[in-house]
């Protein structure tokens, strides 16, 4: 047995699955039927909003095509020293468990003994389930050889190159896995990356952490557009899971792919992007429109119309240059302007602080974004070198990672990878 497995093997660690196996449905010691308040399946369109679950399996991960929900708590995490192929495949298992559990509204296990640590860490007790779902990736340094996994790398999973606008935190870059945990209620999402990471002592260890409020993407076609805090609408022309050819061309991995385990999967970029909002705010009206080129309030094209009329990008301004400036955010993000290239989006606001040394708000973009492939990303972020709005924000954190496709039941995260 490994240093790493005996560790595992403690009564803190292996109590809380071995509850989370017996307690199927099941109450805690103490008469908890569940950690949330009206946890019990939902059709997706009515009830609750708050008492509503979720289906973790299925053919893809929840928390990619899902409706966006209002938080996020997202995690970056690396395998400690010392941890082997044999416990990185059981944490798998075990978190497969555990978030299935947690997404159904339930308790992460049961231990009865009053004298073992809890199987559930406890804060979310209590509050409403929220849609919450919970999405693993695997970054490119889990495929290094300390796993047997090199052959196992695909292909397309390397970390970014080089990008403009970027001066990245090591500390907020990369991560041998990720968990992305979405819910309209902040306690339970943070619940959700707490607790697996709790299970994982002794394997895994936090790396970085962000926690991100109010949704600046629309996922689907039933939610109204967000806005992110420059106060502009986020995500107008983003894919909608309806829009089932361009996920399929655009955002789940298939047949293109060397690795069998990842089809069905997609690839996530997450990228910290500070905002400098005193500046932004500074700027006036008709500057910042014409940065991102639309209209502040509508959210419509600068060319004319509605915020969902299509942009035209010849259209000239009464002084006879373009009513979108060549520069305009709108303009160089656009598929029209990078071959047809798109990716769906799914980021968060955030907020650190205050800078200690500028007193200014240390927040922005956490931006999250599902492709079949991260040269979309990467083709997309180089035709933005250029791009106005690169004067009020700057990226600080990357990270690439490959979600596998999603899970039956019976089966579980790491199937495919260790088969």
């Amino acid at each position: 047995m490994t240093a790493a497995r005996a560790r595992r093997a403690a009564p803190s660690r292996r109590q809380l699955l071995a509850g989370a196996g017996a307690a199927g449905a099941g109450a805690a010691a103490g008469g908890l039927a569940g950690y949330f308040s009206g946890a019990g399946a939902a059709a997706p369109g009515g009830g609750d909003r708050g008492a509503r679950t979720l289906a973790f399996h299925g053919a893809h991960q929840a928390g990619i095509a899902t409706p966006a929900q209002d938080r996020l708590a997202f995690g970056a995490l690396n395998v400690v020293p010392g941890a082997g192929r044999a416990d990185l495949r059981d944490l798998l298992r075990e978190w497969t468990t555990a978030a299935a559990r947690m997404t159904a509204g339930e308790l992460v296990g049961e231990v009865s003994s009053p004298y073992a640590p809890p199987a559930d860490t406890g804060e979310a007790v209590g509050s409403p389930v929220s849609r919450l779902t919970i999405t693993l990736g695997y970054g490119p340094s889990l495929f290094d050889g300390r796993f047997g996994l090199a052959g196992r790398k695909p292909a397309a999973l390397e970390p970014l190159p080089p990008l403009p606008n970027e001066n990245l935190d090591p500390d907020f870059t990369g991560g041998d896995l990720c968990l992305q945990a979405c819910s309209d209620d902040p306690l339970v999402a943070f619940h959700a990356v707490r607790n697996l990471a709790r299970l994982g002592m002794g394997v895994v260890e936090h790396h970085w952490m962000e926690l991100g409020f109010g949704r600046t993407s629309t996922t689907t076609t039933g939610q109204a557009t967000p806005r992110n805090l420059l106060g502009f609408k986020d995500g107008t022309r983003n894919i909608r899971a309806e829009q089932t050819a361009l996920m399929d061309d655009y955002v789940w991995v298939g047949g293109e792919s060397d690795q069998p385990w990842l089809r069905g999967g997609s690839f996530l970029v997450a990228r910290k992007i500070r905002i400098f909002v005193e500046n932004w705010d500074r700027d006036y009206l008709l500057d910042q429109q014409h940065v991102i080129g639309r209209a502040k309030v509508s959210g419509a094209p600068l060319s004319g119309g509605t915020e969902f009329t299509t942009p035209d990008f010849t259209a000239r301004s009464a002084g006879g240059g373009p009513a979108i400036p060549a520069n305009a955010h709108v303009r160089l993000a656009s598929h029209e302007h990078n071959g047809g290239t798109r990716i769906l989006r799914r980021g968060y606001s955030f907020t650190d602080g205050i800078d200690p040394q500028a007193g200014t708000l240390l927040g922005g973009l956490f931006f999250i974004a599902f492709m079949q492939n991260p040269a979309q990303f990467i083709r997309l972020q180089q035709a933005l070198a250029g791009d106005a709005l690169n004067e009020y924000i700057h990226h600080t954190g990357s990270a690439v990672f490959a979600c596998p496709p999603g899970v039956r039941t019976g089966q579980h995260w790491g199937d495919g990878l260790f088969a």
